[in-house]
C-alpha cells in the first residue's frame, strides 16, 4: 500500500539537519608561520563528511551470475574551504604546513612519522543540530594537505578570498 503524506510528515519526530551547523578543529597540527592552527576553527567556511567506499572485485561462480566482492576500504579526500582574513594568517599557515611535507629548498618530501615531528594531524569535523548539541562527530586520522588552491587576485572584485585546501588521511572514524 502507498504511503500517504501524513505518513511522511509524521516520520520526522526531530528537526532536519542542517549542513551549516558545523566547526572543523585540528589536533596535533604544529603552529605553522608562528599561526596557531585553534585560531582556525572559526575560519572553516564550507567542509565535507566523509564516505566510505570498498573497492570491489567481480567473481563468477560456475553458471551464477557475476556478483561484486569487497576486498578494501577507500577513503576519499575532503575538501574544506577557509575565509581568509587581512592578515593572510590562513593562507600563511598551509603554506607551512605545505613546506614540511616538502622543503621547497630541495623538494625533498618529508616521512608521515606518525609521530610529533610528522606532518599528520587529526581533524575533528562536528555537526551539530539547532541547539547547538553535538548530533555527529568525526575524526580524520593522520590528515595532511595534499593541495592549496591558489588565491585569485583581481581590480574588479568584491567580496574576500576563500582557501579551498584538500586533504588526504589514512582512515576516518566515528567519535
Amino acid at each position: 500500500m502507498p504511503s500517504t503524506i501524513q505518513d511522511f510528515v509524521s516520520s520526522f519526530t526531530n528537526d532536519l539537519a542542517r549542513p551549516n551547523r558545523f566547526d572543523v578543529q585540528f589536533s596535533g597540527a604544529k603552529n605553522y608561520n608562528g599561526i596557531n592552527p585553534k585560531d582556525l576553527i572559526l575560519r572553516c567556511e564550507t567542509a565535507q563528511l566523509p564516505g566510505i567506499t570498498y573497492a570491489t572485485a567481480e567473481q563468477k561462480f560456475g553458471s551464477n551470475p557475476i556478483e561484486k566482492y569487497p576486498y578494501s576500504v577507500e577513503f576519499g579526500d575532503v575538501d574544506l574551504t577557509f575565509i581568509v582574513s587581512d592578515t593572510m594568517n590562513e593562507k600563511l599557515f598551509f603554506d607551512g604546513w605545505m613546506e614540511q611535507i616538502s622543503p621547497s629548498n630541495n623538494y625533498n618530501f618529508n616521512y608521515k612519522t606518525g609521530d610529533e615531528n610528522s606532518y599528520g594531524a587529526n581533524i575533528t569535523i562536528n555537526q551539530y543540530n539547532l541547539s547547538n548539541v553535538l548530533t555527529y562527530s568525526i575524526n580524520l586520522i593522520d590528515a595532511y594537505p595534499i593541495s592549496v588552491n591558489q588565491l585569485d587576485l583581481d581590480w574588479s572584485a568584491e567580496g574576500y578570498h576563500k582557501l579551498a585546501v584538500v586533504f588526504a588521511y589514512t582512515y576516518w572514524t566515528k567519535n
